[in-house]
């Protein structure tokens, strides 16, 4: 399993609900996505224009190759087009051992 994480800087507030608005619209393609195993936006609390998308794929190969090269792509990248040149970082990240979860 691969990580990315994308980081995004949004400082009008008006383009912080569209960007939210737009992502909730892309969630659909990464739900319909077999190579995409779970996905969260957070919201900066005392930052409020950053947010971080955390997207789970099963490899980085299947998210460029998979998800990139098929058609479920370019809907996605349609909704989130706008936000494009607000982000700070894309990358891919590999969980290390340090890990827990609580529910």
């Amino acid at each position: 399993m691969t990580i990315e994480y994308i980081r995004y800087r949004i400082t009008d507030p008006e383009r912080r609900a569209a960007f939210e608005k737009a992502y909730a619209a892309a969630a659909e393609q990464l739900d319909a996505a077999p190579q995409c195993l779970g996905y969260d936006l957070a919201h900066g609390v005392e930052e409020p224009e950053r947010y971080i998308l955390r997207i789970e794929w099963t490899s980085v190969e299947d998210h460029l190759k998979g998800f990139r090269g098929g058609p479920l792509f370019g809907p996605f990248l349609a909704s989130v087009r706008p936000y494009i040149d607000d982000i700070e970082e894309m990358k891919h990240y590999a969980r290390t051992a340090v890990t827990s979860v609580r529910e």
